[in-house]
C-alpha cells in the first residue's frame, strides 16, 4: 500500500471519530432538551391541576337547586311591595299617564340593562358583589362596595314595611276591623265619635294614632312604640330563618313567597278591580291614573 493511502486513511478515521463525537454530543444535548421538555410538561400539568383545583373550589360555591328556584327568586326580588303598593300611588301623584312615559324610558335604558348585566356577570364570574368588580378591574371595586351599601340601606327601610304588614296582619283577626270605623270617646253623659278621626277617616286615624302612635308635633319625640318594635323584631327573625342556610333555604322561601304571596295578592287586587268595574266605581280612578298631566 502506498504511503499516501495511509495518510488518507488516518484523515478519514479522524473525521469518523469527530463525527461520532458530534453525534454523541448531539445526543447529550437532545437528552438535555428532552429532560427540560419533561420538566416543562410536568410544570404545565401541575399548573393545570392547580387551575382545575381552583375551578373545583369555585364550583363548590352554593348554587340553586333548580332553574325554577332561581327564576322565582328573581321574580320575588323584582315583584314586591314597590310594584303592588308604591307604584300606583306614585303614578297617581305624579301626573298619571305622564309619569309612565319617563318611567318606561328609564326602565328600558337603565333598569333592564343593569338588571341583566348583574345577572350575567354574577353567573359568569361566580363571585360576590365586591369580588365581581375586583375581578373585572381593581379600579371598579368601589361599585361593589356601593352596591353593598345600597342593599344595606334598602334592607333597613324595607324591613320596616314588613313590620307594618305583620302588625296589620295580627290586627286583622278581629271583627269588625279596628280601622273600619272611628273609635268612640266615652264621656260622663254620652259617647261620641273621636273628632280627629271624624275630620279625616277611620283608616288614616288608625294608621297615625294606633299603628305609628305619632306625636302631635315634630318637637315632641314621643316614646318607644313597643308594638312596632316587636313586629320589626319578628320581621328580622323571619329574614334570619330564611337565610340561615344560604341559597338552599332562601330558594324554598322564594318559591313560597312568589307562588303564594305575590300571586295571591295580585289575584285579590284583580278581583277587587273587577268588582269596582262591575259597579262602575273605578272609572274615575282609572281616569286619574291614565290621564296625561304634563304640567
Amino acid at each position: 500500500m502506498p504511503k499516501n493511502s495511509k495518510v488518507v486513511k488516518r484523515e478519514l478515521d479522524d473525521e469518523v471519530i469527530e463525527s461520532v463525537k458530534d453525534l454523541l454530543s448531539n445526543e447529550d444535548s437532545a437528552d438535555d432538551a428532552f429532560k427540560k421538555s419533561e420538566l416543562l410538561v410536568d410544570d404545565q400539568e401541575h399548573k393545570d391541576v392547580d387551575v382545575e383545583e381552583g375551578s373545583d373550589v369555585e364550583d363548590e360555591r352554593p348554587a340553586w337547586n333548580s332553574k325554577l328556584q332561581y327564576i322565582l327568586a328573581q321574580v320575588g326580588f323584582s315583584v314586591g311591595l314597590g310594584n303592588v303598593w308604591r307604584f300606583p300611588y306614585l303614578c297617581q301623584k305624579n301626573g298619571g299617564g305622564a309619569y309612565l312615559v319617563p318611567y318606561l324610558i328609564l326602565l328600558m335604558i337603565i333598569g333592564i340593562p343593569l338588571f341583566f348585566l348583574e345577572l350575567s356577570v354574577g353567573q359568569r364570574i361566580r363571585r360576590g358583589s365586591i369580588g365581581v368588580w375586583n375581578y373585572i378591574s381593581p379600579t371598579l371595586g368601589g361599585i361593589g362596595f356601593a352596591s353593598c351599601v345600597v342593599c344595606f340601606f334598602v334592607a333597613l327601610y324595607y324591613n320596616v314595611i314588613i313590620g307594618w304588614s305583620l302588625f296589620y296582619f295580627s290586627q286583622s283577626f278581629q271583627h269588625p276591623l279596628p280601622w273600619d270605623q272611628c273609635p268612640l270617646v266615652k264621656n260622663i253623659s254620652h259617647r261620641f265619635v273621636e273628632p280627629e278621626c271624624e275630620k279625616s277617616s277611620a283608616t288614616t286615624y288608625y294608621w297615625y294614632r294606633e299603628a305609628l302612635n305619632i306625636s302631635n308635633s315634630l318637637s315632641e319625640s314621643g316614646g318607644l312604640n313597643w308594638k312596632m318594635t316587636l313586629c320589626l323584631l319578628a320581621a328580622w327573625i323571619l329574614v334570619c330563618l330564611a337565610m340561615i342556610k344560604g341559597i338552599q333555604s332562601s330558594g324554598k322561601v322564594s318559591i313560597f313567597f312568589v307562588l303564594i304571596t305575590v300571586f295571591y295578592f295580585l289575584y285579590i287586587l284583580t278581583c277587587h278591580f273587577l268588582y269596582l268595574l262591575s259597579h262602575k266605581i273605578c272609572t274615575s280612578r282609572l281616569k286619574a291614573v291614565t290621564h296625561l298631566a304634563f304640567l
